[in-house]
């Protein structure tokens, strides 16, 4: 998707239509981009508690997530798990590569997949994605280089805010205001 082509709005609009699959790194979206050690070098783990549900009501509702790491990160992989990602590539090593066999073995393609991500390091797979995005405290450099700046901080809450987009866009996010209203007369 290239950015700021057309109305704003439309262009979301027409690129949220199309997406199927969610890709996020570990580092500066699930977590704050922070990395926290114990005493024995063991990495602590966070997951904002908004995402996991986000995560797992996309799950739910038929959408793909990948999670991807350009360093080893197992140890998110019992909290990934827990909230029912299943597509996970935690050892570290080529990004770009991971996507590309994540998006093969979904049976994707890039215009059907959005990625959020924070860092330069992100770039060549937000230059292939159809719906590329950033939080808010992503780096500078992305902000005329994505289609969405998500409204809040890397691991609080943008995973959140993207995930509802995209459900409400296919009508499958059952908690908007209009669908309570609808129920409560």
């Amino acid at each position: 998707m290239q950015p700021y082509q057309a109305d704003p709005s439309s262009q979301v609009s027409a690129a949220l239509s199309g997406i199927r699959a969610l890709i996020f790194p570990v580092d500066g979206v699930l977590n704050n981009g922070t990395i926290t050690t114990d005493s024995n070098g063991g990495e602590l783990c966070t997951l904002c508690v908004r995402d996991a549900v986000a995560i797992q009501e996309a799950l739910r509702n038929g959408l793909c997530i990948a999670v991807i790491s350009g360093r080893p990160a197992e140890a998110y992989r019992p909290l990934l798990e827990s909230a029912g990602v299943t597509d996970l590539f935690l050892s570290g090593g080529d990004r770009l590569e991971a996507y590309e066999d994540f998006k093969r073995s979904r049976g994707l393609q890039d215009e059907e997949c959005a990625c959020i991500a924070d860092d330069i390091v992100d770039l060549p797979i937000l230059r292939k994605v159809g719906f590329p995005v950033t939080p808010i405290n992503g780096i500078e450099y992305l902000r005329n280089r994505v289609a969405y700046i998500s409204v809040f901080e890397s691991g609080k809450g943008c995973i959140r805010e993207v995930v509802e987009m995209i459900l409400q866009h296919h009508g499958k996010w059952e908690y908007g205001e209009r669908q309570e209203q609808e129920t409560m007369y």
